[in-house]
């Protein structure tokens, strides 16, 4: 195991916030391993991009000999995390949790290592608790405590509910810690609160306190909120190779440059020199970079290679694509046109999406909505800057 120094040299990049680095150093210098919590919640049936960050973390404490513990949420599910919500999440099934679970671990060994991890159920010890020990533990924290939480107290403001079960997530993910002996957890940013509260409940019971280590949040396609499958911004690590290209090719520079430092690691001497070349290209290094992670090189080279020919080359016409049937029609009105592909949800949008020089029939934009346009069979529809269509007859 490499010294105290050396490991933190390498586990303190990237992370937003240690709580506390002072107390890290103290752990390591023990030199024995550390047990590294990093929870999840099986709430969808996927892990994103958002979840590698962590699992990343947690694959360099295994490189260095720790002991890696993926909590699966199996009970926490069932209330589900309420940081950041500002409603309810509606309930689970059981059938749907553990199915869910199940994809989670899977996925999960894209990233970790399976050889080096513990995987737990939090339902091993919630599922035995009496009432009487979830009123005990509930008294370790207190309703002016939950209110600090912000979402708590604009949900408050604005007048949303808040049910009880909620309230009962930060200590449960914070019982978690006691269970498993956690000397490290791993959470985004917004999970400091939980993480705090699970510090304290490892005192409560003569343990020593976790370290928190917050990761920085990514955001999702949009640029704009963070990664999440209910959002539709996200980037699945089990996607097909050429759904991670497509996606990642999406993005705006600006969140090109933060998914090279979050998801890959590079450092301001990388990116100084990805920047001195077109944006464009660094674009597909990152999208490549990214696909090749999580579904291998070939299907990498592959996604490249396609999306090349589709959209750089501009070669559609000896492409397989799908067909948009047309009717027979001599004549469309471009907006009709656009909106018989299926793809845009609502004519407003398709109607700037044209205005805005984003469809181009056979080459040429179509850049009046209400243009007629005579769609020859054979011909490329190409709307937006991933979906493109073959016109038949």
């Amino acid at each position: 195991m490499k010294t105290a120094s050396e490991q933190l040299d390498m586990l303190l990049p990237g992370a937003a916030q240690v709580i506390s680095p002072e107390d890290l150093r103290r752990k390591l210098e023990k030199g024995r391993p550390l047990r590294v919590k990093l929870g999840v919640d099986p709430t969808a049936p996927d892990l994103h991009f958002g979840h590698a960050i962590a699992l990343s973390k947690l694959r360099q404490f295994q490189d260095f000999g720790h002991v890696a513990v993926l909590i699966i949420g199996d009970f926490t599910s069932m209330i589900g995390d309420p940081t950041g919500r500002s409603t309810t999440r509606p309930p689970l099934s059981r059938e749907e949790i553990l199915a869910n679970a199940r994809t989670y671990q899977e996925q999960a060994f894209k990233v970790l290592d399976r050889k080096r991890l513990e995987v737990l159920s939090n339902g091993d010890w919630f599922g035995k608790m009496t009432f009487a020990e979830v009123i005990k533990l509930s008294g370790a924290v207190s309703i002016s405590q939950m209110m600090q939480r912000r979402d708590f107290r604009e949900r408050l403001q604005s007048g949303s509910d808040i049910r009880h079960h909620e309230t009962l997530y930060p200590i449960m993910q914070g019982w978690d810690s006691v269970m498993m002996r956690a000397d490290v957890e791993l959470g985004g940013t917004d999970q400091l609160f939980n993480i705090l509260v699970g510090r304290d409940l490892q005192k409560d019971q003569g343990q020593e306190p976790q370290v928190a280590m917050l990761l920085p949040i990514l955001e999702g396609l949009d640029g704009v909120q963070k990664m999440s499958k209910s959002l539709g911004n996200h980037v699945g690590l089990a996607e097909p190779a050429s759904e991670i290209f497509g996606k990642t090719m999406s993005i705006s520079d600006d969140l090109m440059w933060k998914w090279f430092v979050l998801l890959l690691g590079k450092s301001e001497a990388d990116l100084s020199a990805l920047k001195a070349g077109h944006p464009m290209d660094a674009k597909k290094s990152l999208a490549e970079s990214l696909a090749a992670r999580f579904q291998g090189t070939e299907a990498a080279r592959k996604a490249r290679e396609d999306f090349e020919k589709k959209f750089s080359k501009r070669d559609a016409a000896s492409t397989d694509l799908p067909e948009l049937k047309t009717g027979g029609k001599p004549s469309w009105i471009a907006l009709d046109l656009v909106m018989a592909a299926g793809v845009i949800s609502s004519r407003s949008e398709a109607r700037r999406l044209i205005q805005q020089g984003g469809v181009e029939l056979d080459g040429a934009k179509l850049q009046d909505p209400q243009a007629a346009v005579t769609p020859k069979t054979g011909t490329v529809l190409k709307i937006g800057k991933k979906h493109f269509f073959r016109l038949m007859g």
